[in-house]
């Protein structure tokens, strides 16, 4: 299958009407693709937190609406990185969403470590409570987003429930660009699972985004990566090499489940 990472910029004078729209014609010109992934909250802009509540929208909102036509107008599935979501009790969630060539809603998660450090984001967002498999043409696939990878146990958890492929967007700072590339390279390797995970660039409200979007294979080859720019890369996967390196390397089937049991 082809992936095509789009890591894209939400510079401060950009307005998200625009930035919607200058995505779109993004998306509807790429190449013929199985899967299309994009950064978090890349509409709102991570660090524009004076305008959370001002972007927030629901999930029939700007976003996914565009995402959804071009999604049935190129036959690819979209992961639409993630929008600050408006649920109905008015509450604020940073939640991802994975649209098929149809343009139908499969999967959706709520970021379930809202980040604090340096970031107005956990004072904002209300964490998810929701972990859920979805089975898409190309195997069960799950999301996390950014300050997840540093959460082992959420992995674990994702693993067990049967992950092949996890989808990372994020707005990972270029301050720590290498615990973004060792992390994902760890949690490919740890779980024998595909890491999808696209990063944000530019800078917002003064912070510089990392970029170097990546696939890392469950064998922990990195199959392709982004520099530090705008930019769009097509790599190719083999989602079947997920269960011939667990049947090579049985590291998932030697693995304790309850560790809590050992006295």
């Amino acid at each position: 299958m082809r992936v095509a990472l789009v890591q894209v910029a939400s510079p401060d004078e950009e307005t998200q009407r625009d930035r919607i729209s200058r995505v779109e014609s993004l998306l509807r010109n790429l190449p013929d693709v199985d899967i299309v992934v994009l950064p978090e909250l890349w509409s709102a802009g991570y660090f524009h937190f004076k305008d959370y509540r001002s972007g927030a929208e629901g999930l029939g909102g700007n976003t996914l609406t565009m995402c959804r036509e071009v999604a049935k107008s190129i036959r690819s599935y979209i992961h639409v990185g993630s929008i600050i979501e408006k649920a109905e009790n008015g509450k604020l969630k940073n939640t991802s969403v994975l649209i098929n060539q149809e343009g139908d809603i499969v999967h959706t998660y709520s970021k379930i470590h809202v980040f604090g450090y340096k970031s107005l984001e956990a004072s904002l967002l209300t964490p998810g409570d929701s972990l859920q498999v979805a089975e898409a043409s190309f195997g069960h696939v799950m999301g996390t987003t950014c300050y997840d990878l540093r959460f082992p146990g959420l992995w674990m958890e994702m693993s067990n429930r049967g992950a092949e492929i996890v989808i990372v967007p994020a707005a990972w700072p270029a301050a720590r660009r290498k615990h973004w590339q060792l992390l994902t390279s760890a949690r490919a390797v740890e779980h024998q699972i595909f890491v999808i995970a696209c990063n944000a660039v530019g800078v917002q409200d003064g912070v510089k985004l990392g970029g170097y979007s990546r696939i890392v294979d469950p064998s922990g080859e990195v199959l392709g990566e982004c520099g530090e720019e705008e930019e769009v890369k097509i790599i190719e996967i083999d989602p079947s090499v997920v269960q011939q390196v667990r049947e090579e390397f049985p590291v998932i089937k030697d693995r304790l489940i309850n560790y809590s049991e050992i006295k």
